[in-house]
């Protein structure tokens, strides 16, 4: 007695273009069913597909969402990787038929092109146990009006169009991949599909909406073409079979005998509406060649186990009643409903809202756990909060996208779905602040821009913002005289504009006041254990000839950086000064050097005056007021006992 083969069980499975109509009905399926299925939706988000398509999986711990296209190789080949796919689901596409006549490049590109990047990233990493090839039935090309039988699987193709030319096209990409290199290759080819979240270039929902508005229907040519439809959630359910239960190798049609002429469409959806379907339905132009019928033989899916279960009037009902209820799913889809659309005439998507909330819900779901996106990789800050999360076992990964570069820092929150974000990145400098006085424009674009963008997107994803800043906004004056011990306060004033980078700074730290979801740190003349490091400021100033002898606020990085974590553990936001407690003179930091390094090591001063002869820029002096910082941290050491501490007691030179 035979028993049929297990399921297949997959672990990773990454579906392409699930924003997509049928791929955000599937994506949605697997999603809920399955949780134990780790699903990843890719999608580039043309014009026809959103992410309210895939507001079901929001909260669904399974689920991630990456934006990318299909084209880009190396991006392919790491996602396969970094994610340890096992299972794609390749769906991605251009899809209607009257956008391929006049933009049948584009088709070539997304269709054949992108299938092949997919393929050759699945034979390079030789992990996939299952890829699954989404074609369609125009691949057979025009079927007979008289004929009963419709096309089996093995059926000729005969493609009609640029679209199904190139779907076949990709299919036979699909099949030399499988018997060529071994690839576990399955092919679905199916009839139309109609549902909910459909975009309105296509017939029904076309209709359905002109009809809303209480305009004509428009039909190419005679109206006596025919097709088949399915409901959206029963081809979800198809998928679904042929995942588990599908052959590989083989391909299977997902069809329906139930077929209706478009001209019978119109008027079932008149009569839904109650209208004289003679009185709105206007014939217009045909397309340059219109295929009068497709007919599939379904019998082989079905012995796997599939039917369909919603019937047309049914089905058409609820299509109906989700399109009154979300007439502005899709926002201005005027060039959608001309009788001739084309991608020209139709706005893009704009789905940033949906992308916010989409990072936003994941992180509700991430309890306790931290996941830092840290910005400023090759920088000294941010490379040291990087070396503190790994050495704590915190999750963290860097930012690829550029501060004033909106659309990739959107981009990064995807990918990461951070629950703090870190933002060390920033123009200081080469070498000094000097260089911002000759780069002006550069220095707003990442200081006051790129922080602003990077705020604001944050904002909207309810995300909290470390923010590291300056305390070079201060300068000494009558109300905090050198050597009083009165420093500035978080809540003061900047009163130093001798540097352009200063003002930049200042002028940044103003705007975020707006922003409850940032914690400024204010970082002065920062001090790290690494002597070797150009931008410390002990080495610094024993690499000078001379230098000037003034008391300072200063940030030992060693002991602070560990707060700054503890801090966004805390939620801290606002303004805080960022530096030790006290302060210490340039000749107090050059006396314990050469106490603790070097006995031979001599230096010396000049005033302000003589030091203004040899910079660009006036530099800021100053002493932060630490009474905020150090409630909140009472262990925290002084300027001077954590120089010792973290700094000259381990590079001590015995």
């Amino acid at each position: 007695m035979s028993s049929e083969p297990a399921p297949y069980v997959p672990k990773n499975v990454l579906i392409t273009g699930a924003a997509g109509f049928i791929p955000s009905h599937v994506t949605n399926r697997l999603t809920k069913l399955y949780p134990n299925y780790r699903i990843v939706a890719l999608d580039k988000l043309d014009y026809c597909s959103s992410l309210k398509n895939l507001e079901p999986s929001y909260s669904c711990p399974n689920f991630k969402f990456v934006k990318a296209d299909i084209t880009s190789a190396d991006l392919i080949n790491h996602l396969l990787v970094e994610e340890k796919i096992d299972t794609i689901m390749h769906f991605a596409a251009q899809t209607h038929v009257d956008n391929s006549f006049g933009n049948s490049f584009e088709f070539t590109i997304n269709n054949i092109y992108g299938t092949h990047v997919l393929l050759e990233a699945c034979k390079l990493t030789k992990s996939i146990k299952r890829f699954i090839h989404v074609s369609t039935d125009e691949v057979y090309g025009e079927t007979d009006l008289e004929t009963d039988i419709g096309n089996p699987e093995a059926s000729q193709l005969l493609p009609t169009n640029p679209y199904s030319a190139t779907k076949a096209g990709a299919e036979m990409l699909v099949m030399a991949y499988n018997r060529s290199y071994g690839l576990p290759t399955i092919t679905t080819r199916g009839n139309n599909v109609y549902g909910p979240n459909q975009f309105p270039e296509k017939l029904i929902p076309k209709f359905i909406i002109l009809a809303m508005k209480g305009e004509r229907l428009p039909i190419h040519g005679d109206g006596t073409n025919v097709r088949s439809y399915l409901y959206s959630a029963d081809v979800a359910e198809a998928f679904d079979v042929i995942l588990h239960k599908g052959v590989i190798g083989h391909v299977y049609n997902i069809g329906t005998k139930k077929e209706r002429a478009v001209l019978d469409v119109a008027a079932d959806i008149c009569k839904l509406f109650g209208k004289n379907a003679q009185e709105v339905i206007e014939l217009v132009q045909d397309r340059p060649f219109n295929d009068q019928r497709y007919f599939l033989d379904d019998q082989k899916l079905k012995k796997l186990g599939w039917q369909e279960r919603t019937t047309w009037e049914a089905g058409l009902k609820m299509t109906l009643d989700w399109y009154t209820k979300n007439p502005d799913w899709w926002g201005d889809i005027t060039g959608a409903l001309h009788p001739h659309p084309r991608i020209s005439n139709i706005v893009p998507s704009h789905d940033e809202g949906c992308l916010l909330q989409l990072v936003k819900r994941s992180n509700k779901g991430c309890g306790s756990d931290l996941k830092f996106l840290i910005y400023g990789k090759t920088g000294w800050i941010g490379g040291l909060l990087g070396k503190i999360c790994e050495e704590r076992g915190i999750s963290y990964e860097y930012g690829l996208g550029r501060l004033q570069d909106r659309s990739s820092l959107m981009q990064d929150m995807i990918r990461v779905k951070p629950t703090h974000v870190f933002n060390a990145a920033g123009v200081t400098g080469r070498p000094n602040v000097d260089w911002c006085e000759s780069h002006k424009a550069e220095t707003i674009r990442t200081n006051v821009a790129g922080t602003l963008t990077l705020a604001d997107i944050c904002r909207e994803a309810d995300i909290l913002v470390m923010n590291f800043a300056t305390g070079c906004i201060f300068e000494y004056d009558e109300r905090h005289p050198l050597g009083s011990g009165i420093g500035f306060k978080e809540e003061d004033k900047p009163n130093f504009t001798g540097s352009f980078y200063s003002k930049t700074k200042a002028m940044v730290e103003e705007l975020l006041k707006e922003y409850d979801n940032v914690c400024t740190l204010r970082v002065r003349m920062p001090i790290s254990s690494d002597l070797s490091n150009p931008r410390n400021f002990i080495t610094k100033i024993t690499c000078y000839d001379k230098v000037v002898n003034i008391p300072n606020s200063m940030t030992v990085l060693d002991e602070l950086l560990p707060i700054s974590i503890e801090m966004a553990k805390r939620n801290c936001r606002g303004i805080w000064n960022f530096t030790n407690p006290g302060v210490v003179s340039h000749n107090e930091i050059l006396e314990m050097y050469k106490d603790y390094m070097d006995p031979k090591f001599k230096w010396q001063n000049f005033d302000l005056q003589e030091q203004a002869k040899v910079i660009v820029a006036p530099r800021s002096n100053n002493e932060l007021d630490m009474t905020k910082l150090k409630k909140e941290f009472p262990e925290l050491l002084s300027i001077k006992d954590s120089i010792i501490k973290y700094v000259f007691g381990p590079n001590k030179k015995t």
